[in-house]
């Protein structure tokens, strides 16, 4: 006998109430403070603005964002928190695709000269513009990923041009930001605000903010700068990964310049000691170039007209994030890395054996040359003392007994 069908408005669903149950959180997000930024609703340049110090921002350190782990491939996920970062496409004229052998580690005749690169997601490279020879002040529209990096980048539009173009963005940069480079030269109004003369101080007080590109002769001492260009009228080459910096530790010289006099005893006390050929060389080098010293502690010196942005390069905590799984890593075009202790002996030198042993030789690569030890940074004079044997003439007629 079959039942009497039931109203469904006498139903009540055990799941009706769900809508009022907060859902839980997928990932843990802990957002950092920031201050809103004021938008320029004007289109004419306005010297308060452009010359106003960039906004501060609170610093919350090292801040990841972790996920709960339903997957297995989320639980050892991290990733730095950057809800600044523009959610769209990016500008289709300044970019094109990423296409051919160059995705597989190949040069130009195919053979592969960068190991484990290979497949990966499909991008679009951006044109960073390094060198910023555009005068005038330009107006950060936006922070975008590059997938072509590690550091962010910004999308500038000049205000008196209207053109477009993406730098690389400092720690710190947000949208309605306004920077300005220096490159061509130092413009008519900060000229007149100084009286028509070049006062150190005052230059230094208006141009040396966060994210302006200026040469290294008009960058103070002990500033953190990132960008900075090794030949003048090129771009920026040093310090374009994320979170990376270097500071200008002398200008000048910076003491380290030869003696220019020496006083000689009795009468030739106030006399100074001509310089040699070699002095005055080394007097103009240290007078023409700038001292700075990058994260590892190398010291460099730098013409003074090569470029550089004051700041350090943007996505600091790039360093502390996590992968989680190895496929992302073949998204991002990375194959798998195999230890040469694991192959067999006809595939590398450390190949082979009973147990885990690389037959009792010394770190060689892949090739057979040595790996370690400081191989690659030793004198070249040094490493053919140590590989070179000398050869002994008519070794094997005395081995026979022949004089």
């Amino acid at each position: 006998m079959l039942q009497p069908r039931m109203a469904l408005t006498a139903i009540r669903l055990p799941f009706r109430c769900l809508s009022s149950i907060p859902s839980r959180a997928y990932s843990t997000v802990i957002r950092e403070t920031e201050k809103p930024s004021e938008e320029s609703s004007s289109s004419t340049f306005d010297p308060s603005i452009a010359f106003a110090p960039p906004p501060t921002r609170d610093e919350a350190g090292v801040v990841l964002r972790s996920y709960k782990p339903r997957t297995p491939g989320i639980r050892h996920l991290r990733r730095p928190i950057n809800d600044h970062l523009w959610k769209g496409r990016p500008v289709q004229k300044l970019t094109f695709p990423k296409r051919g052998q160059g995705k597989g580690g190949r040069n130009n005749t195919g053979r592969v000269t960068m190991r484990h690169r290979g497949g990966g997601h499909k991008r679009r490279i951006r044109t960073v513009d390094f060198e910023r020879a555009a005068p005038g002040p330009h107006v950060v529209e936006r922070i975008e990923h590059d997938p072509g990096r590690s550091a962010h980048i910004a999308l500038l539009r000049s205000q008196e041009t209207k053109r477009l173009s993406y730098v690389l963005a400092a720690e710190g940069m947000r949208a309605g930001d306004v920077v300005q480079s220096y490159m061509p030269g130092i413009p008519d109004d900060l000229w007149k605000s100084m009286g028509g003369a070049v006062d150190p101080g005052v230059l230094a007080a208006r141009t040396a903010w966060r994210g302006n590109c200026l040469p290294l002769h008009m960058i103070p001492v002990g500033t953190l700068i990132f960008n900075v260009g090794l030949r003048p009228g090129k771009g920026g080459q040093l310090c374009r990964s994320a979170g990376t910096f270097a500071t200008v530790i002398a200008k000048g010289g910076g003491g380290q310049q030869p003696a220019q006099s020496q006083f000689q005893e009795g009468a030739e006390a106030e006399e100074q000691k001509p310089l040699t050929q070699r002095e005055k060389q080394k007097q103009k080098r240290a007078a023409e170039h700038i001292t700075i010293r990058l994260q590892s502690g190398e010291v460099r010196l730098i013409h003074k007209d090569c470029c550089a942005t004051v700041g350090v390069a943007s996505n600091a905590n790039y360093q502390y994030s996590q992968l989680g799984k190895a496929g992302r890593s073949r998204w991002l075009n990375i194959r798998p890395t195999v230890r040469g202790l694991a192959m067999n002996a006809a595939d590398h030198p450390h190949g082979g054996g009973r147990g885990k042993s690389k037959g009792n030789v010394d770190p060689k690569s892949p090739w057979g040359l040595p790996a370690k030890s400081g191989y690659k940074t030793r004198p070249k004079w040094k490493v053919n003392k140590a590989v070179v044997v000398p050869r002994v003439r008519n070794q094997g007629k005395r081995r026979r007994g022949y004089n």
